[in-house]
């Protein structure tokens, strides 16, 4: 116990301490008690004694890591239900739609591609019900076999349920006709590009249309020789080149002169062979958006593909019912029967569930490429039309 001052001698020094805040003991108040006017008031500096807690506190804040406020995670949007909310209309959108197409239509354009003879502009007849491509009656002894690959395009407004389509057929009389067939597809490449070129011009125009006029080719009917043995090098030199600037569809043509056993292997093998030349067809691998167009593109590439059809804009009586199809000693082919050809699954294939998709595949892949190519070459500036080219001049 501290002893208490005697009289006539200073105090004792203090040693300097830090008091808590609950209440001191008696006893220890009373000795205190004269010298509390000298010792600091709670929470204020000790003098001394501040720089050893500094030190000690410097090394507390070493020890104990700093804590951080966790950054701050925003909110799912939380779905709202309809329901509660009354109706909102948003599903109107595919009427809207629907409403605007049947009244501007659309454009669809198909190329036909092949030897003379395979029944090119019956099969496209057939695929559209009508007479949308003319039929060449073959060579005369008086005409002259055309010494190039000539490009004819025939435009046709198919209407159906309300629906306007703008149809094109373009035909290429002469291909892999010559003796000579060496780069016989330039022509064509060289059409499918200019189209390309064309609608670029136009877009890039000050004052451009509302609706530019759309000439781009979606889709190339390829027609193949029901040889049964294999692909041709100019089949396999067409499609290698062709591949990277249109959408392909193999076909196999005039399925009717091979047997069902022929037919399976013929296709098995034209996949084999274009699987290892590197050839995609459409519908191409990398485009499918989702599992569930990879599993529905699968299947057709996986069986579908090449569709051995039969053409015919012919109709015949069979069980009662007037049929499309072609007459030999042996009976009917029914142009639309799947047991005897795979026409309903072509037409079903490029008009009832691809025909949107095949347009798409054009525009944002094969155009966009052809685009960023044209831009790049010309230094990031759109291509000169003919309008630019005379308001430059007319500056200089």
């Amino acid at each position: 116990m501290a002893q208490a001052p005697q009289p006539g001698r200073a105090p004792p020094a203090l040693r300097p301490c830090t008091f808590a805040s609950s209440p001191l003991p008696a006893t220890m108040e009373q000795d205190i008690g004269p010298h509390r006017s000298c010792l600091p008031a709670p929470g204020s500096p000790t003098g001394p004694s501040r720089p050893v807690e500094s030190k000690n506190e410097a090394a507390m804040s070493e020890l104990v890591p700093e804590t951080r406020q966790k950054p701050v995670v925003p909110m799912k949007p939380m779905g709202i239900n309809a329901s509660l909310l009354g109706y909102i209309g948003i599903d109107t959108i595919i009427e809207q739609m629907r409403k605007k197409t049947m009244k501007t239509g659309f454009d669809f354009n198909i190329m036909v591609v092949g030897q003379s003879g395979l029944g090119k502009s019956t099969l496209v007849n057939t695929l559209f019900k009508s007479q949308v491509s003319r039929k060449s009656s073959g060579w005369n002894r008086e005409e002259k076999i055309p010494k190039t690959v000539e490009i004819k395009a025939i435009g046709h407004v198919i209407e159906e349920g309300g629906v306007k389509m703008k149809l094109t057929v373009i035909d290429t009389p002469g291909f892999g006709d010559q003796i000579n067939n060496e780069n016989c597809w330039e022509p064509i490449e060289k059409y499918i590009n200019e189209q390309y070129e064309k609608f670029l011009k136009e877009e890039v125009n000050i004052a451009r249309k509302k609706r530019i006029p759309d000439t781009r080719v979606h889709c190339c009917l390829y027609f193949i020789s029901p040889t049964g043995h294999s692909l041709r090098p100019l089949d396999l030199e067409f499609m290698k080149h062709l591949s990277k600037v249109v959408n392909i569809i193999p076909v196999i043509a005039k399925a009717d002169t091979m047997t069902l056993e022929e037919k399976t292997e013929f296709k098995q093998r034209v996949r084999k062979e274009l699987e290892v030349n590197g050839i995609e067809f459409y519908p191409q691998k990398e485009f499918d958006e989702d599992l569930e167009d990879k599993t529905e593109n699968d299947k057709i590439r996986q069986e579908s593909m090449p569709f051995a059809v039969v053409g015919s804009d012919k109709e015949y009586q069979v069980n009662g019912k007037r049929v499309l199809g072609r007459k030999t000693p042996w009976g009917i082919i029914e142009v639309e029967n799947l047991t005897h050809c795979e026409f309903a699954l072509l037409r079903d294939f490029v008009i009832r569930t691809h025909l949107q998709d095949l347009k798409e595949v054009t525009h944002n892949i094969h155009y966009e490429t052809y685009r960023a190519k044209r831009l790049n070459d010309n230094g990031g500036l759109p291509p000169m039309t003919v309008e630019t080219e005379e308001n430059h001049e007319s500056n200089l």
